[in-house]
């Protein structure tokens, strides 16, 4: 094969393009990535992972303002916001030079630039110092997602933050409006509120996170407002205007013209596919027409032949995990082998204070489709971890089918949700029932005895809890 031909080309190094680029290499198939910008893509340098970065910041800081209760005398502690950026960015640095060591290992070429589509098989490749052309038999498009954009006034006024920018701060400002309280949206807020920003969060819809279980939405508001977040939820902002030194949103809520002023304003309503300047119509590659997508089977392939698709660029479900799960999935394809995609059991992980974790369907989903289904449920205030940890707040909430006693979803908030979700995502996945999670020792004391007693909850009742 010649040096500009390969069996496979990957366009964007996201977690869907760099974990196909080592699927691809571990098979031996002659493998090209390509990237434009940095190497792990938006999650790994502006999303993902520096935002658990400022999480954990966030997380010790709070702990340290809270250390009397755990008899603690500490003193005068204040952050130093250019060192928790720092910070970020040499975990930041660290990562991305471990995928740089994997992507060698495993014989993968790197190309930096811009890519474009001449054919279906032929791509540009277009940086500062040349252009060049390759050429590969299979194709996978990983080019992810940006930032969405409201058609609001004044929303392109200068020095409105995005998701991005945001994480590149110089210092805290005293206030800020955050637009948008998705999962993005919400994490800011609790990371900027436990940094002693003052924080309000405006909210199109009437509900959090919406597509999250409901009562666990109403938890994470209530989490909100005991940590002083202003939240405004049912609220449409219809402009923002330049204010002293800093902005003013203006919002109607209830068929009343409101408004608030904030020294930042960060722009967190979603994120939308991104293919800009790939020319897929040189290829012939078909979108969608609404959210402008690249159209996949559950194979990750395209309409047209020897051409994949993979992460937030499908618009299936835009979460890394799942991203590199449909990498995977697209290179066992090209191989040979039939894999297809489920999106069933897909866990959701939202790094807020106290975290959420999501799988399956939830309580209203059930409802919705007409499903005969029960609901176990455990606080996590009888749970002795827990309380050690000094927390109290949250709760295990596990769907099941009514008769069969199959798990179909479950939610949970509170301490280290975001891992207990994995044993229910296998539940879902493997479509355990209640009786056999039940059924299962779970090791004292952890937060996952709250898992079990759910299960209980399910099957007779729980033990260290009465309703």
């Amino acid at each position: 094969m010649g040096e500009n031909k390969y069996q496979i080309a990957i366009i964007g190094s996201g977690p869907g393009g760099y974990v196909a680029a080592l699927r691809a290499g571990y098979y031996g198939k002659k493998t090209v990535l390509i990237e434009k910008e940095m190497l792990g893509g938006t999650c790994l340098n502006w999303g993902c992972i520096p935002t658990k970065a400022f999480v954990r910041s966030a997380e010790l800081f709070s702990d340290i303002k809270n250390a009397k209760s755990f008899g603690l005398e500490v003193e005068n502690a204040e952050v130093n916001f250019p060192a928790v950026v720092k910070r970020k960015d040499q975990i930041v640095k660290r990562l991305v030079g471990g995928i740089d060591y994997l992507l060698k290992q495993n014989n993968v070429v790197k190309l930096e630039g811009r890519a474009s589509f001449i054919d279906s098989k032929k791509l540009k490749i277009e940086n500062e110092d040349k252009t060049e052309e390759i050429e590969a038999e299979n194709i996978i498009i990983a080019t992810g997602s940006k930032a969405a954009e409201l058609p609001i006034p004044g929303a392109d006024l200068d020095g409105i933050l995005d998701s991005r920018e945001v994480l590149d701060l110089k210092e805290l400002p005293e206030s800020m409006v955050i637009i948008g309280g998705g999962i993005i949206g919400m994490e800011f807020a609790f990371i900027f509120s436990s940094f002693g920003v003052e924080v309000t969060v405006v909210e199109y819809l009437e509900q959090l996170v919406s597509g999250v279980d409901s009562e666990i939405a109403k938890e994470l508001l209530r989490s909100a407002k005991r940590r002083k977040i202003n939240v405004k939820t049912s609220s449409e902002v219809k402009e923002i205007k330049n204010y002293s030194d800093g902005y003013e949103v203006i919002y109607l809520n209830k068929d009343k013209e409101k408004s608030v002023k904030a020294e930042k304003i960060l722009m967190a309503v979603g994120r939308k596919p991104y293919h800009q300047g790939l020319n897929l119509e040189n290829a012939g590659v078909e979108i969608t027409e609404r959210r402008k997508a690249v159209k996949v089977n559950k194979k990750m392939q395209t309409n047209v032949d020897g051409i994949y698709a993979v992460g937030d660029v499908t618009d299936k479900v835009l979460l890394a995990h799942v991203a590199s799960h449909q990498g995977v999935i697209a290179v066992e394809n090209i191989m040979g082998k039939d894999k297809k995609m489920s999106y069933h059991a897909v866990p959701g992980a939202i790094f807020s204070s106290p975290e959420i974790g999501t799988v399956g369907l939830s309580e209203d989903e059930a409802k919705e489709q007409g499903i005969d289904y029960k609901v176990g449920s455990f606080p996590f205030a009888a749970n002795g971890k827990v309380l050690a940890m000094g927390e109290r707040n949250g709760k295990v909430k596990i769907i099941a089918e009514k008769g069969s006693n199959k798990i179909i979803g479950a939610a949970v908030i509170g301490l280290a949700a975001s891992d207990l979700i994995a044993e229910l995502t296998l539940a879902v996945n493997l479509g355990l029932t209640a009786d056999q999670l039940a059924e299962t020792i779970h090791a004292h004391p952890t937060t996952a005895e709250t898992i079990h007693e759910a299960a209980l909850d399910l099957t007779s009742s729980a033990i260290h809890f009465s309703s």
